[in-house]
């Protein structure tokens, strides 16, 4: 499960909601990209791409003539400008926006030019700016299909995500949320502490010898996966005199100055050399080997779990903490532990949003809505596809 609830994300998204606005969104702008595409066809693309092309030459030598063609200015600038203005505006009787280019170049046709010449001349040319518009437009239309296209896309991903979790939730409809799981919550925590306790105990005042024979044994069982020592970490713990010293002793005399661990090993470099290399390993043992998990395993697997780990853990703890991993074997066998055990595993896994959907019954209304959300969303991305 993703844990961040049925209904929404941890960061409140309803990815059934935002699948609902992506397919809708990207409806409106592939239906917006359509619209214009169409007139761009009736029109006709190449007589629009030659209107808007003539429209940017005739803007540009206005540009570039406009300071040096007006009034008395440099003739021969003058007479450049009037062969490239008529050159761009120069179009086919039957062109679109003809007139336009026209009276533009009528506007400019005189022997001596003077700036509001240039500006009617613009205002002339205005028509055929539509043109240039609607290529600006099909090309911004194009990028708001794409873009709405991917976010559809990313929502459809999400959607179908979001319902395997409320599938999965529904699934879990059978669990009897009522039931005391603190029956088997409590003596499993209960152990759980002692035989950390006893462990720590273990392996601060045992031998390093001594826990790593318990290791061994522990890997032996096919439910305790324990730790085991490295292998030269372990030669060393055999053969040297210093294997006698629990383990945080040898930690500690990795740390000592040559001179000074003289005093303490035989051969201060072996001890360095197996011991210091293994620090993190010999740091990072503990009793998580011989805990029970939350939610527990399902009745016959416990029991049997627990049989393996009954030997290993009177190794190591108290009477008291070997009669509470009994007890907890007794419930495993006992008839109510599946209805407690699946209560256990259904809470563990759900957030209370989900938890919510399962007490209210709409869990299958939830997984009904994003059903359809999703066929709806892939219909709208199939119907939306572009060659």
């Amino acid at each position: 499960m993703s844990g961040a609830g049925a209904t929404a994300d941890a960061d409140g998204a309803d990815p059934v909601r935002e699948a609902s606005e992506a397919a809708a969104t990207l409806r409106e702008r592939y239906d917006e990209l359509a619209r214009i595409e169409a007139r761009i066809a009736d029109l006709g693309r190449e007589r629009i791409e030659a209107a808007a092309d003539a429209y940017r030459r005739a803007h540009r030598v206005l540009d570039r003539y406009e300071e040096d063609a007006v009034g008395t200015g440099d003739f021969g600038s003058y007479v450049q400008f009037r062969g490239e203005f008529g050159e761009a505006v120069d179009v086919e009787d039957d062109q679109l926006a003809a007139d336009a280019f026209a009276a533009a170049d009528e506007a400019v046709d005189k022997r001596r030019l003077s700036e509001s010449d240039f500006a009617a001349a613009r205002e002339a040319l205005e028509p055929a700016s539509e043109y240039v518009d609607l290529l600006a437009d099909r090309d911004e239309a194009l990028d708001d299909y794409r873009a709405a296209r991917k976010e559809a896309r990313e929502a459809k991903k999400a959607l179908d995500a979001r319902l395997d979790d409320l599938r999965e939730v529904a699934d879990m409809a059978d669990a009897d949320l009522d039931a005391d799981v603190s029956r088997l919550r409590e003596p499993i925590e209960s152990y759980n502490d002692a035989v950390r306790e006893a462990f720590e105990e273990f392996y601060t005042s045992a031998s390093a010898r001594e826990v790593f024979a318990f290791l061994d044994r522990a890997d032996g069982t096919p439910f305790v996966d324990a730790d085991v020592p490295p292998t030269d970490l372990r030669e060393y713990v055999d053969e040297y005199e210093a294997g006698e010293e629990p383990l945080p002793t040898l930690l500690e005399y990795a740390d000592y100055s040559n001179s000074k661990l003289e005093h303490y090993v035989d051969d201060p470099g072996a001890l360095r050399t197996a011991v210091a290399v293994h620090r993190t390993y010999v740091e990072r043992l503990d009793a998580e080997p011989l805990t029970l998990d939350w939610p527990p395993a399902e009745g016959d697997e416990m029991a049997y779990e627990i049989d393996e780990l009954i030997p290993l853990v009177s190794r190591v703890a108290d009477d008291e903490t070997v009669a509470t991993l009994r007890s907890v074997r007794e419930l495993a066998r006992d008839e109510e532990y599946e209805r407690l055990r699946r209560a256990a595993a259904v809470r563990h896994a759900l957030d209370d949003p989900e938890l919510d959907l399962l007490e209210r019954g709409v869990i299958d209304d939830r997984v009904r809505e994003a059903e359809r959300t999703l066929s709806i969303a892939e219909d709208v991305l199939t119907e939306t596809e572009r060659e």
